[in-house]
């Protein structure tokens, strides 16, 4: 088993980074070490240019994202961590892979849609070719299990699709197909100040996002404030109904209290959102705080950082190499 998964460096990570990912990826490295198997976790800086970003900022990115995922709980004793750029067999492959993968193929990537909107002209050719990055980032390692979100999901079937048309096309059993891992436990984390829309740090308004370098009086500031509507929480989940804003609190709450909502509405069932947010405020900032104030202590020696950075590059390249040449191999270019 091998588990691989990694985020771009677009700025402080955010509450929703943490819950939907990086807190599910610490779990995850513990199981994965159970079971006798490894994983790999790595910031995609790479992905991070295909829409502009100041270079100073995205080196500072990078450090900040990687010490913020060792604050959190992600062990490079236990799991291999790394930035992308440092290995450059992830570019190499990506090529490689860009033969195979067809222009239809990469049409119906909806994200692309999304992210380029109106001036799908003007966009990069990098955005528009993003996805076959990422499946030479999980193709590359024979990754078995790759954790997701569900609007990624398009991306690694397009991975295997790939992965399967390389295979026939070349007569090789090359690349394993990677599984998705969609954790049941992994909540999708909305605005607190529109819950229709996902908790972005690319909102205008900074109560809408919690940042996990905010202080705890910022973090209790912005739960007190979340939006919400005026009725009493109901005693089940089925009575939740369309409050997106409540279902979005009892979310996050029941994320950070690794429970679930049934069990959180158990317990704050009949009460007003004065009661309950001041209590989600106080287990926000009990289980946020640590980290940040880890992080920070951590950022004081940004060499120490990078040096976790490098020694996991260089294991990353060690399982690269291997498959890159083999993949080399079946196409004709060993010569």
């Amino acid at each position: 088993m091998r588990v691989v998964s990694g985020i771009k460096p677009t700025g402080n990570l955010h509450l929703g980074n943490y819950l939907g990912a990086v807190k599910q990826w610490v779990t995850l490295q513990d199981d994965v070490v159970a079971q006798g198997g490894e994983s790999m976790f790595f910031i995609a800086d790479l992905h991070a240019p295909t829409e502009w970003i100041a270079p100073a900022e995205l080196s500072s990115h990078t450090l900040e994202v990687a010490a913020t995922m060792i604050a959190a709980g992600v062990d490079p004793a236990k799991s291999i961590l790394f930035n992308q750029a440092r290995v450059p067999a992830h570019s190499e492959m990506a090529w490689l892979l860009n033969t195979v993968a067809r222009v239809g193929w990469l049409n119906r990537m909806t994200q692309f849609k999304d992210k380029a909107g109106k001036n799908r002209e003007g966009a990069s050719v990098g955005l528009y070719d993003y996805p076959v990055l990422m499946a030479a980032d999980v193709l590359l390692y024979n990754a078995t299990h790759v954790p997701v979100g569900e609007d990624q999901k398009q991306h690694l079937e397009l991975a295997r699709d790939i992965a399967t048309k390389f295979n026939g096309d070349y007569g090789v059993d090359l690349f394993t197909l990677p599984a998705p891992l969609i954790s049941k436990a992994a909540p999708r984390i909305m605005s607190l100040r529109d819950a229709s829309a996902k908790m972005s740090k690319s909102n205008p308004s900074e109560q809408s996002v919690v940042k996990l370098i905010d202080s705890d009086d910022t973090i209790a500031d912005k739960f007190r404030k979340a939006k919400t509507d005026p009725d009493l929480l109901p005693a089940t989940v089925d009575e939740l109904g369309d409050r997106a804003e409540a279902r979005n609190l009892l979310t996050i709450y029941a994320a950070l209290a690794d429970s679930d909502v049934a069990t959180v509405l158990g317990e704050y069932g009949g009460k007003g959102f004065g009661a309950f947010k001041p209590a989600l405020a106080d287990l926000a900032v009990a289980k946020l705080g640590p980290i940040r104030d880890e992080m920070v202590r951590l950022l004081d020696d940004r060499s120490a950082v990078t040096a976790v950075l490098r020694d996991g590059a260089e294991k990353a390249r060690a399982l690269a190499a291997p498959v890159l040449k083999r993949t080399q191999d079946a196409m004709g270019l060993q010569v």
